[in-house]
């Protein structure tokens, strides 16, 4: 055999593959086109992070920059909202929308939103399941063991769990994020729909991710169910 450990189920995950490059690809243009248009306001993404966390009367977390290219996040564990420099420091109708949209995951944790608690508890465990699903599979495979290749399968679901309840979380964060904008006047109603295109587009590199994460799991229950076979 030529190719000793080719598996032919690999080409499930061709869809998601190519979904992935699609998103990165918009996700890239997009942020490049909008970043370079400044919004009427002329306030930073820092700026506006500090004015929608006030306005949602939210005192106890703090904005910071953090150094890499588009690694902003909410930390709800240290309470910190934190913005790469591309964001804190810009102006732009790009920076302000991720802005809005961090902010929204802050609001959501002040709040309690349900999808976002489980989604943090589920963290630590998807990590887990990630780091061990494949190695626990093919060693089940390699030893002959139905149950333990099964073990892995399992440990695949959390890691399915998680990128499926992100999807609400983050399309939530980003319809609050337009609604704040807009509301309070950040951005313009010519500016919105701008905001909106760089929002949608890293949406979709969620959806990647979960789809990802499905036909994963599929592949490893057709795996383990060749070894059931050969049993």
């Amino acid at each position: 055999m030529i190719f000793p450990f080719y598996d032919p189920t690999m080409i499930i995950l061709i869809p998601a593959i190519i979904l992935a490059l699609y998103a990165q690809t918009k996700v890239q243009g997009t942020y490049a086109k909008y970043s370079q248009v400044r919004s009427s306001s002329g306030l930073t993404g820092a700026d506006v992070a500090r004015q929608l966390l006030q306005q949602a009367k939210i005192y106890d977390v703090e904005v910071e920059m953090v150094q890499g290219r588009l690694t902003d996040h909410y930390d709800p564990r240290h309470r910190k909202l934190r913005l790469s420099p591309q964001v804190y420091q810009s102006s732009s109708i790009a920076a302000l929308g991720i802005a809005a949209h961090e902010t929204g995951h802050a609001i959501q944790h002040d709040t309690g939103y349900f999808p976002l608690a489980i989604r943090n508890n589920l963290a630590p465990v998807a990590q887990i399941g990630s780091s061990l699903a494949f190695p626990i599979l093919f060693i089940g495979l390699i030893a002959g063991s139905f149950n333990l290749a099964r073990l892995g399968v399992y440990a695949f679901i959390a890691v399915v769990l998680f990128q499926l309840i992100t999807l609400p979380v983050e399309y939530n964060a980003s319809n609050r994020a337009i609604a704040l904008l807009e509301g309070g006047g950040y951005l313009t109603r010519q500016e919105i729909k701008p905001a909106q295109s760089v929002l949608s587009a890293a949406a979709l590199t969620y959806v990647a991710a979960a789809l990802s994460a499905v036909l994963t799991l599929l592949r490893l229950l057709l795996l383990s169910g060749m070894l059931r076979r050969d049993d």
